[in-house]
């Protein structure tokens, strides 16, 4: 089995809102630890992600607008920083007793090698750090190795793109002053920055701050999805330029070309936007992050046991095993090998 690198999860949301815990197999949720080493996930970048209030998320059909062409989701305000520092502490403790944070590229590998299953701490928006950064050397000495610089709502640093169908994300202005003092910081710190729910402006203010490769985690393609969270040919080659890669999400909602949120979308919809980027840019700029635990993935691909059917699709369609590793980890060693310190 060729292990996975995911890019993306909100298992630690779930086990936040819902108790249990990750070294555990459940009955709920898409991923958990015994989960991973069945499908053969050997890491992932476990997301830190602050939900705007302690209740169960709703269910996203009823947040949706109907609009003439289409629909969107209002977007919530800015989230205040007390409550982000305090629910990221808590995310950040759930990942300390349950799992083992990869910290560097050898701890990576030795998950490849199959010793350990790991954790990449990744920040689904930057509203636990500090507006000044005066916190942010200290989440790297707690394990903090990924930080997107939003999700879709602003805060100190940058805009996110709204939940809309059909729409571009040129939706706003860049980065503010603390956003370009973050990535500067973050590179100079060997930490990712992840430019998933970034808006255009801001994803180019990265592209010509940061020195580091860019990388969109859990993204789809604009051309087969028109929403604003989904890249444009444009975005795709500057993460080609920079040596960068695209962690394909499997949502129904970002792929399907009618962004609608079902559960029997064929496998093929994610394919097709895993070979668009490949296709694009190059099979070493296309990775998966499935964003397991805060989607609607295709049934075919809901839980982490099922990540096996999906190479074993794409080696149907003439992928070799070369091909296949480099999108199942090797292209995340490359970046990460580039970024981190």
């Amino acid at each position: 089995m060729i292990p996975v690198v995911d890019g993306h999860n909100d298992a630690l949301l779930r086990v936040w809102r819902n108790g249990g815990s990750l070294r555990d197999r459940g009955d709920d949720g898409c991923l958990d630890l015994p989960r991973m080493r069945e499908g053969g996930i050997a890491a992932g970048f476990f997301a830190i992600f602050v939900p705007a209030d302690d209740e169960d998320a709703a269910d996203p059909r009823s947040l949706v607008v109907p609009t003439a062409d289409g629909y969107e989701v209002p977007m919530e305000p800015p989230l205040p920083f007390e409550r982000a520092a305090r629910v990221a502490d808590e995310l950040a403790s759930i990942a300390e007793r349950d799992l083992f944070l990869v910290r560097t590229v050898a701890e990576l590998e030795r998950c490849l090698d199959g010793e350990e299953i790991g954790a990449i701490l990744h920040f689904e928006g930057a509203e636990p750090v500090e507006p000044g950064l005066g916190n942010l050397e200290a989440w790297v000495e707690r394990g903090l190795r990924s930080v997107g610089i939003v999700w879709s709502r602003p805060n100190a640093f940058g805009h996110g793109v709204p939940f809309r169908f059909p729409g571009t994300p040129d939706t706003g202005p860049g980065l503010t002053p603390a956003g370009r003092e973050l990535v500067r910081a973050c590179n100079e710190l060997g930490v990712m920055l992840d430019v998933a729910h970034l808006n255009e402006a801001g994803f180019f203010d990265v592209a010509l701050l940061s020195s580091a490769p860019l990388v969109a985690t859990h993204c789809g393609v604009h051309a087969l999805c028109p929403i604003p969270r989904s890249l444009t040919d444009a975005q795709l080659d500057a993460i080609r330029n920079s040596d960068g890669l695209v962690g394909v999400v499997f949502d129904s909602a970002m792929t399907r070309a009618d962004a609608d949120l079902r559960s029997d979308t064929p496998l093929d919809v994610v394919i097709g936007h895993i070979e668009y980027v490949a296709e694009r840019i190059g099979i070493g700029h296309v990775a998966l992050g499935s964003d397991f635990d805060g989607c609607t993935p295709p049934q075919a691909l809901d839980d982490a046991t099922k990540v096996p059917a999906l190479l074993d699709a794409l080696a149907a369609r003439g992928w070799s095993d070369d091909d296949l590793r480099a999108l199942g980890h090797r292209n995340w060693l490359r970046v990460l090998a580039a970024t981190w310190r």
